[in-house]
């Protein structure tokens, strides 16, 4: 497949709303969250709907498009659910409609990156190691957002959060009927069976205990990292800047992703990557005022994030091939993503009462630990996607 008969940028704006729209949700949704009055449990256990609802969102979506004609159909499906109901926020609701409403629109917005993640690959065909160019522009939209926005808070209330997440949903849907999958859904080949076999292999196994840990490690960060750096005397501007940081570090990764996966193997860039995770947990524990070493840690996030996750597309690529990946990514980010964020978000809001988040932040450097060690003494024998 030559690089024309991919459809870059049309793939690229969907990557570029959906993490834009991710840009808006991750920093400030808990800070929106207690601006309606909510306390820091109610927080923990409305952030974690984000996590819980991936566990059976993406492998019920993906095994619908699986068994459609018209797979694609499904992606535009759950776009359009996911703006319909995200029109509830503008609403005055307490918790009890906060809960239903973040329940759909958080299962209709996990929905659709898998389904979406296997139609790129549908195109990349074997050349899956060209995937870090594309995605990059999920990291510019996340960039440009969280660092805007948080100088746009400064001077508004986060109560037109909702408002201003408005256009980039509908970018998403619109970017969707712009899409369509590629010649490597549509060929069958001898890969596309035996999906049991492969999942059940211990490499694969192992693979998918790793990533779980992974995502339980960003537990604390993804449902609570702002209002620790508000409580430590942060200003929006600076929660935005830090968030910058991380993504500014993973664009700079995707972009080299492909000259990394040609001279590293995926497993080796995976342990490093949970390694450097462990590093920065401990780091955001014990001296959350020290500004340097957070911006240090911050920029880690190309490690423990923009190269885990390619490695772990690069994996999942050499693992599952052909239209098994569909449902490869289903597993993925249910299993993975979605019982790993459950538990991480859980552990942070059961920790956050002792220290203020600081044994919370610890825990989760002791996590990425454990995945590390169990990516050295495990996986042993993955196969580069190449």
């Amino acid at each position: 497949m030559t690089t024309d008969a991919v459809p870059a940028r049309r793939l690229a704006s969907f990557y570029l709303a959906y993490y834009a729209a991710l840009g808006a949700f991750s920093p400030y949704w808990s800070l929106f969250l207690k601006a309606r009055g909510q306390d820091v449990a109610a927080i923990s256990l409305l952030m974690s709907l984000w996590y819980g609802t991936r566990i059976v969102a993406p492998s019920s979506w993906s095994w619908l498009a699986a068994r459609s004609t018209h797979p694609a159909r499904w992606l535009r499906i759950g776009c359009a659910l996911a703006l319909a109901s995200f029109l509830l926020f503008l609403l005055p609701l307490d918790f009890t409609g906060l809960l239903v409403a973040m329940v759909v629109f958080c299962f209709a917005w996990n929905a659709v990156m898998p389904q979406f993640e296997a139609l790129t690959l549908s195109h990349l065909g074997a050349r899956s190691e060209r995937y870090g160019r594309i995605r990059v522009w999920g990291s510019i939209g996340f960039i440009a957002i969280v660092a805007g926005f948080g100088i746009v808070f400064d001077h508004l209330s986060i109560a037109w959060l909702p408002w201003l997440m408005l256009p980039l949903f509908a970018g998403l849907l619109a970017s969707s009927f712009a899409n369509d999958y590629g010649p490597a859904a549509i060929a069958v080949t001898s890969d596309d069976r035996g999906f049991r076999k492969r999942l059940l292999q211990p490499d694969v196994l192992a693979f998918f205990a790793i990533t779980l840990l992974a995502q339980a490690s960003f537990g604390p960060y993804y449902t609570f990292f702002s209002l620790y750096l508000e409580q430590h005397g942060y200003r929006p501007s600076s929660l935005g800047a830090y968030w910058a940081i991380g993504v500014a570090v993973e664009i700079a990764l995707f972009f080299a992703s492909a000259r990394i996966f040609a001279r590293w193997d995926a497993r080796k860039v995976l342990l490093v990557a949970l390694v450097s995770a462990a590093l920065r947990w401990w780091a955001t524990a014990l001296l959350p005022e020290n500004v340097p070493l957070m911006v240090l840690a911050q920029a880690t996030h190309a490690l423990n994030f923009a190269a885990l996750f390619a490695a772990c597309m690069q994996l999942l690529a050499a693992y599952f091939p052909g239209r098994l990946n569909g449902h490869a990514q289903g597993v993925f980010y249910g299993f993975s993503s979605g019982g790993g964020g459950v538990l991480g978000a859980w552990l942070a809001g059961a920790l956050w009462h002792i220290d203020g988040g600081r044994s919370a932040f610890l825990a989760a450097g002791g996590i990425a630990a454990l995945a590390a060690v169990l990516c050295a003494l495990s996986l042993r024998s993955a196969a580069r996607a190449v």
